[in-house]
């Protein structure tokens, strides 16, 4: 987590804090720095947000 952080440009704290949801609206460009550190695109974390939760069986 440590290095993720780092590379996207945050403190682990902050990266721990949106983990928890304790950082519950993350700005827009700590978004696209995690996500290019991931090798996500924006689009790609928009269609996640935007599907709706699994229904427990």
């Amino acid at each position: 987590m440590t290095e993720i952080a780092a590379a996207a440009g945050l403190s682990a704290e902050t990266l721990r804090k949106i983990e928890t949801g304790r950082a519950p609206t993350p700005a827009f460009f700590t978004v696209a720095a995690l996500a290019s550190v991931l090798g996500l695109s924006m689009d790609e974390i928009v269609s996640m947000c935007a599907m709706p939760p699994a229904v427990a069986a």
